[in-house]
């Protein structure tokens, strides 16, 4: 079997002691892909790193919401035109496969109508890249779930599978919108014990879910630190909300992800 971990922080402080016996270990356990998603500058070239070093990572770059909003309003934007470009540079060159992590998030800091302009105005010269190299975007929403879809829909983005919804966690009526958009979720450990991702993944079919970690966030455990070998709880997860076997599940997600990826 094949797991895949379309969205993962292995950059993050939280493996500088074991970062490459982690990985090593997932391969071991047969989750062979792991797309890391890059934050901001500095995320997103260790990002990179990885994907060169290690067979079984992918990169996806992007700058968190929240990053954009600190550069802008530090003045610094020479910065954020220059990640732009290396992103966009890093498609082309195709060593970089998705966008991500970028969107929304309007819980984290104090949001107003200026800060919720800056992160739009960044998001959809995220989507333009999205477009343009025909790539996946892995989307962040926290609190800003409707604003998000609005804009995707007004950038004519229906029907586009490459739309990603990261650990969505919007109302039911947001959630059906999505499906009949035709986007995909992306199905975090959180499946294993709330009713919301459980009825998420119940209802959407086969062909518009993917899983994720987020590691090192989101573990089963509280307080505990996530990797991508959660992917195979996940997937089993999944496979009993369907009536499937844990292979057909894993060999569905994987093909989903050749389609997304590909």
């Amino acid at each position: 079997m094949m797991f895949i971990d379309v969205h993962a922080h292995l950059d993050l402080k939280e493996y500088d002691a074991d970062r490459d016996e982690t990985i090593a270990a997932c391969a071991k356990d047969d989750v062979k892909i792991i797309l890391n998603n890059g934050v901001h500058d500095k995320s997103n070239r260790m990002v990179l790193a990885l994907a060169e070093k290690h067979a079984n990572c992918r990169a996806s770059l992007g700058i968190y919401p929240v990053h954009i909003v600190e550069w802008v309003e530090a003045q610094e934007i020479a910065r954020l035109e220059n990640e732009f470009t290396f992103i966009e540079e890093q498609l082309n060159a195709g060593k970089a496969i998705a966008i991500g992590e970028v969107g929304l998030e309007y819980k984290e800091i104090e949001m107003t109508d200026a800060r919720k302009k800056i992160m739009k105005d960044a998001l959809l010269r995220f989507i333009a890249l999205s477009k343009k190299y025909h790539v996946p975007l892995l989307l962040h929403s926290r609190g800003a779930e409707l604003e998000l879809i609005e804009l995707l829909e007004k950038e004519g983005m229906k029907g586009n599978s490459k739309v990603i919804m990261h650990c969505f966690c919007g109302r039911k009526h947001l959630v059906k919108r999505i499906r009949d958009n035709g986007w995909t979720f992306s199905i975090p450990a959180l499946v294993l014990k709330t009713q919301q991702f459980q009825e998420i993944a119940r209802d959407t079919p086969m062909n518009q879910l993917l899983t994720e970690t987020d590691s090192p966030h989101l573990a089963p455990k509280l307080g505990e630190r996530n990797d991508p070998r959660t992917i195979k709880l996940i997937t089993a997860k999944i496979a009993e909300i369907k009536g499937l076997t844990i292979e057909e599940t894993a060999n569905i997600m994987y093909q989903n992800y050749q389609r997304t990826f590909g």
